[in-house]
């Protein structure tokens, strides 16, 4: 329809783009002056000032503080209004939901945990996921109907097709056909669902070591052993949602397992899962091995190896790198990234000292060599993944002044 508000070209569009470069220059640098922002979007003077009036009475910025103590004279400064929207995400494991509430600018301002142990809880999951959400909202001080949009992360994925939880039967009560649907008619804001491995990867890609790069491979290894493959810049999830689950895979060194999903676990899982570091580690004669769950005892294994000089310690080191670059082999021979990402415990606990034993044993075992990188993102890295999920749709929404 010509001269609509959506033609491409008009004012009102014209406007809006402007506005939301303006906006993420605020949200990438902090505050900035008119002049500032004018410089970096290239707008006039005048039409800079006509922006940030326009944004500051539609309650998107805020007047805070002046340049006073820099050079030349004082000029006032502009942020985005973090009270303009708010977001949630869940970290859904078999023992806790973690959740948090962040504001448009991404500073997390209410976290809580709610245990769920495991068969044992009589709790539905949509009791677990309202109580986790309303518990994270009550320590930001809001309400509900404050937060905007909500993303899940869960082990495993949701199939598109039929809307069940596959992957993942380690996670008791999110199996139910209905899932979904009960979810949305409990929430009061929009939902989406997310594999927990793939929102590590979208943290690292927004925030961390996968910044800039539009191909690249997380391997996360905590409980389970997993993948997010970034392709074009995009998730790669695959028909069922499965892609990534290479603790499925088949690899050298390890016996075939059969009825995988059954088993929940593969022949890379055995072979370089985080319960393996314990059991290789008894086999080299170490013998203090901590008490706790496979993933702890890994990661003080693997830290205390990548610091100790003794022998033991040391092929534990080598031991363990050839078996997680065996399967890396068969990811980087069919996608060949430009990078791989090592995130997750058992695998950062090792530091630079595995990540370079890995890279070597790689570039002996695939003819393309991508560059390995420790994970940046540490603290709760698929919570982080959530909120920046659910920010992203949120921005898009709270931001778009051609409406």
């Amino acid at each position: 329809m010509a001269g609509s508000a959506g033609t491409p070209g008009t004012p009102r569009v014209l406007r809006a783009m402007n506005d939301r470069a303006a906006l993420d220059l605020l949200l990438e640098h902090g505050p900035l002056s008119r002049t500032r922002i004018g410089k970096l979007t290239g707008l006039s003077k005048p039409t800079a000032s006509q922006l940030l009036a326009r944004l500051e009475a539609a309650g998107l910025v805020l007047a805070t503080g002046t340049t006073a103590g820099r050079p030349g004279p004082s000029a006032q400064l502009y942020e985005v209004n973090p009270a303009s929207g708010h977001a949630a995400g869940l970290d859904v494991t078999p023992r806790r939901i973690l959740a948090a509430v962040a504001d448009i600018t991404g500073r997390t301002v209410g976290r809580f945990e709610l245990p769920t142990p495991g068969r044992r809880t009589g709790t539905p999951v949509v009791r677990q996921v309202t109580d986790a959400l309303d518990g994270a909202v009550k320590a930001a001080g809001l309400t509900r109907d404050d937060v905007r949009r909500l993303v899940i992360g869960t082990p495993g994925a949701f199939d598109p097709a039929t809307g069940r939880l596959r992957y993942a039967s380690h996670l008791p009560g999110w199996h139910s056909p209905t899932l979904l649907e009960e979810l949305a008619a409990a929430l009061p804001m929009p939902f989406e669902y997310e594999n927990d491995v793939n929102l590590v990867a979208l943290a690292e890609q927004r925030l961390g070591a996968a910044r800039g790069h539009a191909d690249f491979v997380l391997l996360w290894n905590e409980e389970g052993l997993g993948a997010a493959l970034v392709l074009g810049g995009r998730l790669h999830r695959g028909w069922t949602g499965g892609a990534g689950e290479v603790g499925f895979l088949p690899v050298p060194g390890a016996p075939l397992v059969r009825q995988v999903t059954r088993a929940n676990s593969g022949g890379y899982q055995e072979l370089a899962g985080s319960q393996a570091v314990p059991r290789l580690a008894r086999e080299l004669g170490i013998a203090d091995i901590p008490p706790g769950s496979h993933t702890e005892a890994a990661a003080h294994l693997l830290a205390r190896a990548a610091e100790d000089g003794d022998d033991a310690h040391r092929a534990l080191l080598r031991a363990y790198a050839t078996r997680l670059a065996t399967g890396l082999a068969s990811l980087v021979s069919v996608l060949d990234p430009e990078l791989v990402v090592l995130s997750g415990a058992a695998l950062t606990s090792g530091g630079e000292a595995l990540r370079a034993l890995v890279q070597a044993e790689l570039e002996e075992l695939a003819a393309s060599r991508p560059r390995l990188v420790l994970g940046d993102v540490r603290e709760h890295p698929v919570l982080r993944g959530a909120l920046e999920s659910a920010l992203a749709t949120t921005r898009d929404e709270v931001f778009d002044t051609s409406r």
